[in-house]
């Protein structure tokens, strides 16, 4: 099949494109450009010229109806992933214009499936104490929540209407091979180089972005599956278990104070203001503690979908390795992890779910 990927240079997109490509697809990049493409690729083994590439943006209709002639399917993973309020209209028009002219446009050429890339974000504040596939959407007012459950609405308007459009939900992704140095990889860095020494309380789900990106893969592989929702690979952790893992992984002390979420709202806001004119980033982001404060449980992973979700031990070393390997973290911030060499497990797909 020849599946058609937006956001293929990205954290999610690229891992996904080597699971794609491994099993034996055919994929078509949609890309602002060829240079990202390879960046994006070669760390992960993959042959840029292994795949076709269409130059353009999720947020530009002719390009967008360009890059799906001839697919047999689209993954939609384009998206901004951010807290910085800076970026608010960017969210705006990346997260929900861009869906509703990727998603239109796969129901034009039929493509099937199109898989859509949510976010568990998307469903928050939830209304139970577990977040499940027919949670309603959310209506957080922060930015970045908010166009995840914008762009939630138009795929789920899609399913309503009867198209092939299945939804993933992935969970906070760790891993290696990250192309712009996402959100949760750059939080756990922050952590490491002891720039947050206040945690709020609460949890979120974390997974390994290989698993997910073998997922994906699955969804245009099992014609059996149904066109539905599901969560991606992962396990919910309390801030508290995360620094766990952390400290366990590196064999650091990292002292930390955890302080309840919502009392630290006012923090995060304050944050916010400041970052408007401040120009470094400011790890203390209104939308992360907000995560944290809303502390809901997501459903359990089915594992009959056929990925086996990796040890939490194994995803953390991968990535402090990475992040040590590429020179953002020295031999003290990474602690034990600098004195091992590299496992099997660091290279992308052969952790327990590509096995």
């Amino acid at each position: 099949m020849l599946v058609c990927v937006t956001g293929g240079t990205g954290f999610v997109g690229a891992h996904s494109v080597a699971a794609l490509v491994r099993i034996g697809h055919r994929v078509r990049i949609l890309a602002r450009g060829e240079a990202g493409v390879e960046r994006a690729l070669t760390p992960l083994g993959v042959d840029p010229s292994a795949v076709d590439v269409v130059v353009g943006d999720v947020t530009n209709e002719i390009a967008v109806a360009r890059a799906m002639i001839g697919v047999g399917g689209v993954l939609h993973a384009a998206g901004v992933y951010s807290f910085d309020r800076r970026r608010a209209a960017e969210l705006r028009a990346t997260n929900v214009r861009g869906t509703e002219l990727v998603l239109a446009a796969a129901r034009r050429v039929g493509a099937d499936p199109t898989v859509y890339v949510s976010s568990f974000g998307a469903l928050l504040p939830a209304t139970g104490r577990v977040v499940a596939a027919d949670s309603p959407v959310g209506r957080s007012r922060e930015p970045y929540l908010a166009s995840k459950a914008a762009s939630e609405l138009v795929a789920r308007e899609h399913q309503a209407q009867g198209d092939p459009v299945v939804i993933t939900y992935p969970p906070a992704l760790l891993g290696p091979c990250d192309p712009h140095l996402g959100d949760q990889n750059a939080r756990l860095r922050n952590a490491l180089r002891g720039l947050m020494p206040i945690w709020p309380l609460g949890g979120f789900p974390v997974g390994d972005v290989r698993d997910t990106a073998t997922l994906h893969a699955g969804l245009f592989t099992e014609p059996e599956l149904p066109r539905d929702r599901y969560f991606g690979p992962g396990r919910y952790l309390t801030t508290r278990r995360h620094l766990r893992a952390l400290r366990a992984a590196t064999g650091r002390a990292l002292p930390a104070v955890f302080l309840p979420a919502r009392a630290m709202l006012p923090v995060g806001r304050l944050g916010d203001a400041v970052q408007r004119v401040w120009p470094w980033h400011i790890p203390a982001e209104y939308g992360a503690i907000y995560t944290c404060a809303c502390a809901t449980r997501v459903v359990d992973y089915d594992s009959t979908l056929g990925v086996t979700p990796r040890p939490l031990a194994d995803t953390m070393a991968d990535t402090i390795r990475w992040l040590y390997d590429t020179g953002r973290l020295t031999d003290r911030q990474a602690g034990i992890v600098s004195r091992r060499p590299t496992g099997p497990t660091a290279v992308p797909g052969r952790g327990r779910a590509a096995a």
